[in-house]
């Protein structure tokens, strides 16, 4: 339950007791002692204040204007001073303890005012008491107590409804994280266990024909067939690595593959780093990877990134054939080989 469900129902069950405070004890005193023109003013005035309470419960605004306490102080101003002779705090005084009951169900939401306007009110009906110099003090001080700390009572159960809703809702809220949290860690290793298996699917085979010895490592192929797989899987691991910039960093493993091969690699980068898809960054790096994996000599890697365009470009020296890189539905790859120089380069659009 929100803190705005527990307003709304306390709000509620504030009107129906103030409602039939009113009706059923209040109303009769009021008719049946003499009082002055400004009771029934004061009877008006808080039945209009009732009435901009309901509207606001029937159309579920759990707060209300704190403007609208004035209502009530106006009415105890009223009520009081209107009594009859020596009936301060006795059976006439229908006004004392209904307008704390107004007070609290107009300020309950905000304590503090809510004391301060309480305060008020009791001061002023103590003040004229004082100042009509009849009644008993003994029993005016067992009315002001019973009346105000039942109202105070029922003030710190609402308080105390409103944090058991908070730390309810907290504690909601941060199981639904967690919840969240594991869901995106799952997701997470899912998505990688995918991209290894993906990655896998290709070693696996190679491995198998070794084991059978229907491949040999003298082979010129076959080496190819492992160059290329080391690549692939350096490139893999790199893609997982926690980095400021993936794609640099992704296109730096492969080159250190191929440096540890006997390569000398040269890599130029421009422009600054610019956030790329993972599977972007596959398509980009993956051309450039084949492209080294069965390089023999000397290669060049290039990274351009502007503000609409990621550029990875390479020339190597490769034999005739190359493994084909392919143009996907993001990323336009161009490879062509000629006199022992292999050139790839492939570009996605930012924009």
């Amino acid at each position: 339950m929100t803190d705005h469900s527990v307003l709304i129902i306390t709000r509620r069950v504030l009107l129906a007791v103030v409602l039939a405070i009113q009706l059923v004890l209040m109303l009769p005193q009021l008719v049946g002692f003499p009082h002055g023109p400004a009771a029934w003013v004061a009877y008006v005035l808080l039945t209009s204040t009732l009435g901009i309470v309901a509207g606001n419960v029937a159309a579920a605004r759990p707060e209300l204007p704190a403007w609208l306490c004035v209502a009530p102080l106006a009415a105890s101003v009223l009520a009081t001073t209107a009594l009859p002779a020596g009936a301060s705090f006795g059976p006439p005084d229908w006004g004392f303890g209904l307008v704390g009951w107004y007070l609290l169900l107009v300020l309950v939401e905000r304590p503090a005012l809510l004391l301060a306007a309480l305060s008020a009110h009791i001061c002023f009906s103590i003040a004229w008491f004082a100042h009509t110099g009849s009644g008993d003090v003994g029993t005016a001080g067992v009315v002001i107590l019973s009346g105000t700390s039942f109202q105070l009572g029922v003030l710190v159960i609402t308080r105390v409804l409103h944090r058991d809703a908070r730390l309810a809702a907290e504690a909601a809220a941060e199981h639904d994280a967690d919840r969240t949290r594991e869901e995106l860690a799952r997701q997470r290793e899912q998505d990688l266990k995918a991209g290894f298996e993906g990655q896998l699917g290709a070693v696996l085979p190679l491995l198998a024909d070794l084991a059978d010895e229907q491949v040999s490592v003298a082979d010129q192929t076959t080496r190819l067939r492992c160059s290329v797989a080391a690549v692939q899987l350096r490139r893999l691991f790199a893609e997982n690595d926690d980095v400021p910039d993936p794609l640099l960093h992704e296109l730096t493993a492969c080159v250190d593959v191929a440096e540890r091969r006997g390569v000398v690699v040269s890599l130029a980068v421009s422009g600054t780093a610019t956030p790329v898809p993972t599977e972007v960054r596959r398509e980009l790096v993956a051309p450039m990877a084949q492209a080294l994996a069965v390089a023999n000599g000397r290669a060049k890697v290039s990274l351009l990134r502007t503000a609409t365009e990621v550029r990875v470009a390479v020339v190597a020296d490769a034999p005739e054939t190359l493994p084909e890189a392919g143009t996907t539905a993001a990323v336009t790859v161009e490879t062509s080989v000629h006199s022992g120089l292999v050139r790839s380069e492939a570009r996605w659009r930012t924009a």
